[in-house]
């Protein structure tokens, strides 16, 4: 990922410098287990389908309910809310939200949460796709669902791991934070490398490609026009905290 980073930038460098670097400062790569594949999907276009899922933790022992609207192309966050609870209003509020900034999907797709999907009946989250004319698709296996419950494994890491939160009003604005961040800078393995979800969203693949193939971003320049002249770009760093060694990664602690 930090060699994918640097590339976009203009920064040539290999993935075995970048290792040695980060071995050099302190880290050592954690041991991942081997998982079973699936086989893999992925949507032709923005919009096609996007997925919905609510992840659950605590804020000083009350507990959470992030609710993360992900579009399978691009990886891209579409809508996101926390509440105290699984709620359908929840569910549509911010449904309705991000089909008013984004336009409506073609297709979602849900786990059998009582918050998208009734055993009986019709649930209002359901009718409301009815009216929309949207497909409404109930995964019967999590890893149908796989790209926004992967989201969510590296959120609950990334983001509600490494901190303890004041409020919830704190998280919620951190959590705002993290998912531009997600958007607009983190490169994506899974997009190829050097793109963030936003390139793929807003139909910039081939733009962002040729500036950094090019080498137009090199100097800082960022693809999205944003200037990176005279910034410190803080890649990796090691500290301790109380005793305690942290590990960060591009601007995210991963330890």
């Amino acid at each position: 990922k930090i060699r994918n980073q640097l590339r976009r930038r203009g920064v040539r460098t290999s993935v075995q410098t970048v290792r040695r670097v980060m071995v050099e400062g302190g880290y050592r790569p954690p041991k991942v287990k081997s998982q079973a594949h699936h086989e893999r999907y992925e949507a032709v276009r923005p919009s096609a389908l996007w997925h919905f899922d609510f992840l659950h933790r605590h804020i000083h022992r009350a507990p959470t309910f992030t609710l993360i609207l992900l579009d399978d192309y691009s990886r891209f966050i579409v809508g996101h809310a926390v509440d105290d609870a699984e709620r359908a209003d929840t569910v549509i509020e911010t449904f309705e939200a991000a089909v008013a900034r984004h336009g409506k999907p073609e297709a979602v797709m849900t786990d059998r949460g009582s918050a998208f999907w009734a055993w009986r009946g019709i649930s209002r989250f359901t009718a409301l796709l009815e009216e929309y004319g949207i497909d409404h698709y109930v995964a019967q296996d999590k890893t149908l669902n796989g790209k926004v419950e992967k989201f969510n494994a590296d959120l609950a890491k990334e983001f509600f791991d490494v901190k303890k939160y004041a409020d919830l009003a704190e998280m919620r604005r951190e959590l705002g934070r993290h998912v531009r961040w997600h958007n607009h800078e983190r490169t994506h393995h899974s997009l190829g490398g050097i793109l963030v979800p936003a390139d793929r969203f807003y139909g910039r693949v081939d733009e962002v490609v040729r500036l950094v193939e090019s080498g137009a971003t090199k100097g800082g320049a960022d693809p999205h026009g944003i200037s990176l002249a005279g910034r410190v770009l803080d890649l990796f760093r090691v500290v301790s905290t109380e005793g305690q060694p942290q590990v960060w990664l591009l601007g995210q602690r991963i330890l």
